[in-house]
């Protein structure tokens, strides 16, 4: 019996996560692990969580947009490489019980993300989201492009944990990650899943 592809129920990963496949062929997502903040079946948009922007920390950010950093810890926050996409567009991924004045998108449970100038004024001054990750650009996929990386084994999904996302260090989140799936990244190897 044939199906076309209306008839397929679509897949919905928005607040999965995806963690990168030892073979998944691109030196930018080696040992990605990326939050899902929208999938539909126009395409996906994602922000890798565990991975540092060179040189870049939150003070440089606010120095260059000219916001005054009133809490001195937070300038000192790390910036992660959201993805390869639109590089010099910021994204914070948050804790949803802050709430953008202009736009936040609630992602899931516990999970929000916003990406304007207000949440890092509100960083500076010490009253934004009490556990961020400020990212520079964002992973994203065309229609079907997402579905078919992960058909090929280029991604596992697994459920998204405030715990995982902003209290793991960004060297272990992958591996993290990876034991939620009860799988030791050990006996993981590049040809996993293929016959």
């Amino acid at each position: 019996m044939k199906h076309n592809k209306s008839e397929r129920q679509p897949m919905d990963l928005t607040g999965k996560l995806l963690i990168a496949m030892p073979d998944i062929g691109d030196p930018r997502f080696d040992q990605s692990l990326i939050y899902l903040c929208s999938h539909t079946d126009e395409g996906a948009m994602g922000l890798i969580v565990n991975k540092a922007a060179t040189g870049v920390a939150l003070r440089d950010i606010l120095d260059q947009l000219e916001i005054e950093i009133e809490s001195v810890s937070n300038g000192e926050i790390p910036v992660r490489f959201g993805g390869p996409v639109e590089t010099q567009r910021g994204f914070v991924l948050h804790s949803a019980e802050y709430q953008s004045t202009v736009s936040s998108l609630n992602v899931a449970d516990g999970f929000s993300m916003t990406a304007t100038l207000d949440v890092l004024e509100d960083l500076g001054a010490g009253r934004g989201p009490d556990q961020f990750l400020v990212m520079l650009g964002y992973a994203g996929w065309g229609p079907g492009q997402l579905e078919a990386e992960i058909s090929e084994n280029g991604w596992l999904t697994t459920d998204a944990t405030p715990d995982l996302i902003f209290d793991t260090i960004d060297g272990d989140k992958w591996v993290a990650a990876l034991k939620t799936l009860g799988i030791d990244p050990i006996v993981l190897s590049a040809s996993a899943g293929h016959a």
